[in-house]
């Protein structure tokens, strides 16, 4: 009857076993994204697919956390903002439909940090993007392991220059610097809205890969790689105005006016050229270790306890019997009277 009583309330072990690693599947990763304001000035960072937007003050850094297998993900700053208490309103740069949390693409011109995590290989893949032009330097660094002194990947596009200054009349915008794509979109889509092999160089996108020689643009004159990679596992950090060597101009601040609207989305970084480097231990190996453990110790004590009160069962039931035998074979006293 006892050991009975126990299964019925006890679920065999091996069925809890299963039940438990059932959960595995949904145990996701994040990525670590901090963004940062080195500016003199206030920024209103937008990030997509996930973070939104909000006001960040020189100095402050804004972090997120990315799931790790965002794809086509981008952070951009926007400039002279402002905004009621509902979160509406309007920005000079890199404004997404008056809402300070964006939910789409902004309006050009801006700098673009964009990203897709743990893609080919199980890395990921990162890159500056100035196919919308320029409102602020940015860089784009991976973040030192804690550990491992930042091993398997320590390098990230940088483009500290202060493009807005220098910019060329034609592509000149309030704040910022148009792309040669956004303002002749209309005359010659073909030439300057380009990708790859198709992009013929020109005296435009000269301009931008000198200014920023580490960042996408719509040219394949690049001197430098342009295309980043890191294992899967690591986090990131978005710089707005970088330090920059003594030799550079510092950023402009932005000014106030209105902005022509996007026709087109910021494109992701293209992967198809990056140079995968060494797989790191991924966090997700981590995790399933220490669940495994978990997983184990449960059972260990589940059958632990199971064996116990068996055990203490079995000897009630030994005492009990021995106690009746005791009883049936102790002789019968009898009394007579006299």
């Amino acid at each position: 009857m006892g050991t009975s009583s126990l299964s019925l309330h006890h679920p065999p072990p091996l069925l809890l076993l299963l039940r438990l690693l059932l959960l595995l599947p949904f145990v996701t990763t994040q990525t670590i994204l901090n963004i940062t304001n080195r500016c003199p000035y206030t920024v209103w960072p937008a990030a997509l697919p996930v973070g939104g937007g909000m006001r960040l003050d020189s100095g402050k850094t804004w972090t997120l956390q990315v799931p790790s297998d965002t794809r086509g993900g981008s952070v951009w700053a926007r400039t002279g903002c402002s905004f009621d208490g509902k979160g509406s309103g309007s920005c000079q740069t890199g404004d997404c439909e008056g809402l300070l949390a964006c939910k789409i693409d902004g309006q050009p011109p801006y700098t673009s940090a964009e990203f897709s995590l743990n893609q080919y290989n199980n890395n990921s893949f990162f890159g500056i993007s100035l196919d919308q032009g320029f409102n602020v330097p940015m860089e784009f660094l991976p973040m030192p392991v804690k550990g491992q002194g930042g091993s398997g990947c320590r390098k990230g596009p940088h483009c500290g220059a202060n493009i807005t200054s220098q910019c060329p009349s034609e592509l000149k915008a309030p704040g910022g610097c148009n792309s040669a794509c956004t303002v002749f979109q209309e005359q010659n889509n073909g030439m300057y809205c380009c990708y790859e092999s198709q992009c013929e160089p020109n005296k435009y996108s000269a301009f931008f890969v000198r200014m920023c020689p580490e960042a996408i643009s719509y040219s394949s004159d690049a001197s430098t790689d342009t295309s980043f990679s890191c294992p899967f596992d690591t986090d990131y950090q978005v710089i707005f105005c970088p330090p920059v060597n003594l030799t550079s101009s510092p950023p402009s601040p932005p000014n106030s006016a209105d902005l022509r609207p996007l026709s087109s989305p910021p494109s992701p970084p293209n992967s198809a050229d990056l140079r995968p480097l060494r797989k790191g231990p991924s966090i997700g190996t981590f995790v399933s270790v220490a669940i495994a453990g978990a997983i184990v110790l449960i059972v260990t004590f589940i059958f632990f306890i199971i064996r116990r009160r068996r055990t203490r069962r079995h000897h009630e039931m030994t005492d009990e019997e021995a106690e009746f035998d005791q009883l049936q074979g102790t002789p019968m006293r009898f009394t007579f009277n006299s």
